[in-house]
């Protein structure tokens, strides 16, 4: 006799937006369905199962230790179905209407506009839509596959992605001609740490700093380079800049770049990552190539 599943993919989904929602109720308005339904919907699959899934104090509702390892597997069985209609919608489809980059902002992203402007003859209407990242919110574009093509440094593509190298960026220590650090002739990083760091926000929704240089005990988070820069140009704090972000600035004199005796510059890979090769629509292809020939790289 075939296998006959107890369980639907419909209850394992309302199970896991319960629990990310935090309660039935925050469900039910997420799902646009009634409470009632979705009580119903994770009592039957518990009875199905003959296993607790969840507890419920109060108006919260918990996961028992088996509704973990169950949760943790649905979801890769719902995901596993989201890539598979998304496969077939693909094949189906054709040119896509909309491709996704996301850039991490250490990137030169004069390099993407030149690809854009030879692949826009070509484009068929795509609309593209350009995401800047910072760290782990670049993992995380990769790992939930939430964008067609990224551009990551090397430091934050997670385990089991592989990319093609296309750049290699260069961060330089850099502060306003005015500021006190210019006058240390021989700068140490303990001294450097004493003073306001500027850094830039990351992008993830749980963010996880883990990189880069954050040492400094009086740090101000801003979410871009521009507005660091605004405030480097006050004579307040230093920032590790892209090289050519500060190229001018430094050339006209009003930014200095600092000489710190264990590194004054960080070498950071940068490489496109295709998240979902399988779902790449012919669109998103034609870029990744146009892109890939902007650095003197043959798609594959």
């Amino acid at each position: 006799m075939p296998y006959r599943p107890k369980s639907t993919l419909e209850q394992w989904r309302i199970l896991q937006a319960v629990v990310d929602a935090g309660g039935y109720a925050q469900a039910a308005e997420l799902l646009n369905k009634s409470q009632s339904s979705l009580n119903h919907a994770v009592a039957k699959l518990q009875s199905q199962l003959g296993v607790e899934l969840l507890a419920v104090t109060g108006r919260k509702a918990f996961l028992t230790p088996a509704g973990e390892v169950m949760l943790r597997r649905s979801r890769l069985l719902t995901q596993n179905i989201e890539d598979l209609e998304l496969l077939a919608a693909n094949i189906d489809m054709g040119w896509e209407p909309e491709i996704r980059i996301a850039v991490e902002i250490i990137y030169p992203k004069a390099k993407l506009y030149q690809a854009l402007a030879k692949f826009h003859p070509i484009s068929r209407g795509s609309r593209i839509q350009i995401i800047d990242t910072v760290i782990t919110g670049t993992s995380e574009m990769i790992i939930e596959a939430k964008a067609d093509l990224v551009i990551a440094a090397a430091g934050v593509i997670p385990k089991g992605f592989l990319g093609e190298p296309i750049w290699n960026t260069s961060l330089i220590l850099v502060c306003a001609a005015k500021h006190p650090l210019t006058e240390i002739q021989d700068l140490d990083a303990d001294e450097l740490s004493q003073h306001l760091q500027i850094v830039i926000r990351d992008t993830a929704a749980r963010p996880d700093e883990k990189g880069g240089w954050l040492k400094a005990e009086q740090r101000w988070t801003v979410n871009n380079f521009h507005d660091a820069l605004d405030i480097i140009k006050q004579g307040l704090g230093f920032c590790w800049f892209p090289d050519f972000m500060v190229q001018s600035a430094i050339a006209d004199g009003s930014l200095v770049r600092l000489q710190l005796r264990q590194s004054s510059e960080r070498q950071i890979p940068m490489s496109l990552i295709i998240p979902k090769e399988d779902k790449l629509g012919p669109g998103s292809r034609q870029l990744k190539q146009i892109l890939l020939a902007e650095h003197g790289k043959i798609a594959r």
